[in-house]
């Protein structure tokens, strides 16, 4: 570990006389306008590079492919919270045009002006599949208007911020920003009492004893992942097909809505697991040299649902081993190769099961 440095006062003063030097007060204004009127400050002009919200040369580029444009603007079509666009008040060479300069914000800028321009055919949306194929001249037009006036957050600097802090800006948005993970979109978009549950569960002071979870991973919902795959895989792994999100997802909307949904039931299920594996599994659900590591996903998934399926055959199980967990067939069926195709996600579940079963 590198020694700290002493801090002296000397070094206190020298170090706030370098931050009042090159801090630098930016004025700003919030505002907030329909994406109609922001889609028409942007295309007005733009091919004589008049448009009064325009996007800079240091981000001339469209990075955002038609799947993403099209999941934004489900976002939009849903009412979802949509990040601050960030623009500049910038003046001319010449003369003063009061144009705005898009410092963050321009692939959804583009986005919404492919789409209401009838560039943008929706597709592959997760939540409002049947406006998969539609563009927008194909919405209703109660929904084109509703669209139109739907209102984007927008920071806007003063014309005091030079070109060396909207630069600087860009870039600290653009290199300290963090995507949400699967988990955290599930939890923004899914919402519902299995959520629920798992929300719970995932809380329980056994579970995450046995699986050691950092913080950075209880902080990434790591713990939700798990106990969703869980139940995802004990309930459904035979239906599998390739792709796990999808997999997930559609799990979790199914028994959100499952009107018959017997939480206490599946809580229940989950404690006898969780009790069964601190009793027999020496390790629980750790790995690494010192037993300092989570075991990975593809690992937890069999041994969890794995056991389950044993305890639903032999609730009074006890197996004379558990050795089998260090064999090379095990470490084939959990290996990292083809790790979610559908012959292994089954044989890996029910090879747990099969040992817990066979030795007992």
């Amino acid at each position: 570990m590198r020694s700290k440095p002493e801090i002296t006062q000397q070094r206190q003063e020298a170090a706030e006389v370098e931050l009042r030097e090159k801090q630098k007060p930016v004025d700003y204004d919030t505002k907030e306008y329909p994406i109609e009127i922001l889609v028409q400050k942007y295309m007005d002009g733009i091919d004589e590079d008049v448009n009064e919200l325009f996007i800079p040369d240091y981000q001339r580029e469209m990075a955002w492919d038609e799947d993403r444009q099209s999941k934004f603007i489900e976002s939009v079509l849903l009412g979802l919270p949509i990040p601050y666009i960030f623009v500049a008040d910038v003046r001319g060479d010449e003369q003063d045009e009061a144009r705005l300069e898009i410092i963050d914000g321009s692939q959804r800028i583009r986005t919404l002006a492919r789409f209401l321009n009838n560039q943008l055919t929706l597709d592959k949306l997760e939540k409002l599949k049947k406006l998969n194929g539609f563009t927008f001249e194909d919405l209703p037009l109660a929904r084109q208007r509703r669209f139109k006036r739907s209102t984007l957050r927008m920071i806007q600097l003063s014309e005091e911020a030079d070109e060396e802090v909207r630069r600087d800006l860009f870039e600290r948005i653009n290199t300290g920003s963090v995507e949400l993970n699967k988990m955290e979109k599930r939890r923004g978009i899914l919402r519902g009492p299995f959520l629920d549950l798992i929300e719970e569960l995932s809380k329980n002071s056994k579970f995450r004893h046995l699986c050691l979870f950092s913080n950075k991973a209880i902080n990434s919902r790591e713990p939700q992942e798990y106990i969703l795959r869980f139940f995802a895989f004990l309930n459904n792994y035979q239906k599998y097909g390739s792709e796990v999100n999808s997999f997930l997802n559609e799990f979790l909307e199914r028994y959100n809505k499952d009107k018959e949904l017997n939480t206490d039931d599946m809580r229940t299920e989950f404690e006898l697991m969780i009790h069964f594996v601190e009793k027999y599994f020496p390790n629980g659900f750790r790995q690494g040299k010192k037993l300092d590591k989570t075991t990975t996903r593809i690992k937890f998934e069999s041994l969890a649902a794995g056991s389950t399926l044993a305890l639903r055959e032999k609730k009074d199980l006890i197996p004379k081993s558990t050795e089998w967990i260090n064999s090379e067939e095990y470490k084939k069926y959990t290996s990292s190769d083809a790790s979610s195709s559908k012959n292994k996600v089954i044989r890996r579940i029910e090879y747990v099961r099969e040992q817990l079963l066979v030795k007992s």
